[in-house]
């Protein structure tokens, strides 16, 4: 007889099912790719473990112009991958093509982190993973890290945090971590925030048309962060921290999308953030009739191109 199949728990179609048997099943972002020299751009990527115990991990890549051949250290870039905290990898096929083109296009080091998942590692697992990863790499300042690429050609007064969708979020709280505990070994410039996934109680903007969208939002929220304390938590609305002003860079850049039912939350974010009194400056740039994370689906769309153009000038 076969065995009865397990009570379905959470199922965002197409995306991922979570029994209540604690089992996963993820129909996306499974697939993964060995690190490489990327043949269109020169990029080389390599992998590094950074905690043993927890195995979190990153992937490194480094442009064909390296501090070696210019004799000039390049800012380093840490990423943080999407998947609303419990899809993809810092190895699959859509970071490790992403990346290998943001390298190449802004002249950066990139340090992309492959934190753990939820629901099997809820929050905030991925947000101490990421500091971790921040840690491990400030680790290198002085010359002495593991990794020779990161001793050798990056600029630790030049470093900058991006994410897209639940990685943008985790790229704001690295952020305000830096603030709030002022680490010793780098300089964090800038921040760019691509469809950062945030929420809140009360629905905005195009939440209000949206219903069904905004409520499968709050339920991943909710499955990522079980003891959250709801929708208002300052972990998915950050115009609820009071920690906010504490945002530990000079400049930010959001980018959202035209169609995209987060796209309010970007614009939201940037009204908050220059309401808290932190004193930098925050931009939005927005991608006229686009959805969400749009430039990972057709990275050689106009609009793709462009926005990889303006991170590039953003780190530069």
């Amino acid at each position: 007889m076969a065995s009865p199949t397990p009570e379905l728990l959470f199922d965002v179609p197409n995306f991922m099912r979570v029994y209540k048997d604690g089992t996963v099943e993820r129909l996306i972002g499974t697939e993964i790719v060995p690190a490489s020299t990327d043949p269109t751009t020169g990029v080389r990527s390599k992998d590094a473990v950074i905690d043993q115990e927890t195995g979190v991990s990153a992937r490194i890549y480094i442009p064909k112009t390296t501090a070696n051949q210019n004799n000039k250290k390049l800012p380093l870039l840490v990423y943080f991958h999407g998947g609303g905290f419990c899809l993809e990898t810092a190895v699959s096929p859509t970071y490790h093509h992403h990346l290998n083109s943001l390298a190449a296009e802004a002249n950066v080091v990139v340090v992309s982190v492959d934190y753990r998942r939820a629901p099997e590692h809820p929050l905030p697992a991925a947000y101490d993973d990421s500091w971790a990863a921040i840690k491990w790499a400030a680790s290198h300042s002085k010359g002495g890290g593991p990794e020779v690429w990161l001793n050798e050609c990056v600029d630790f007064d030049s470093v900058f945090f991006a994410g897209d969708s639940a990685g943008a979020n985790i790229a704001h709280h690295m952020g305000i971590r830096v603030g709030s505990e002022n680490p010793d070994g780098f300089k964090l410039v800038g921040i760019a925030l691509i469809h950062p996934y945030f929420g809140g109680e009360e629905p905005i903007g195009g939440e209000r048309d949206n219903a069904a969208g905004k409520a499968t939002g709050d339920k991943l929220w909710l499955l990522a962060c079980p003891t959250s304390s709801g929708l208002d938590d300052p972990l998915f609305n950050p115009g609820k921290d009071p920690n906010f002003s504490k945002m530990g860079c000079g400049k930010v850049l959001v980018c959202v999308g035209e169609k995209d039912m987060l796209r309010d939350r970007g614009w939201y974010y940037k009204e908050e953030l220059v309401k808290s009194g932190w004193g930098g400056v925050v931009e939005v740039m927005e991608a006229e009739g686009e959805n969400h994370v749009f430039h990972l689906i057709n990275p050689t769309c106009d609009n793709a191109v462009a926005m990889l153009k303006r991170l590039a000038a953003f780190m530069n």
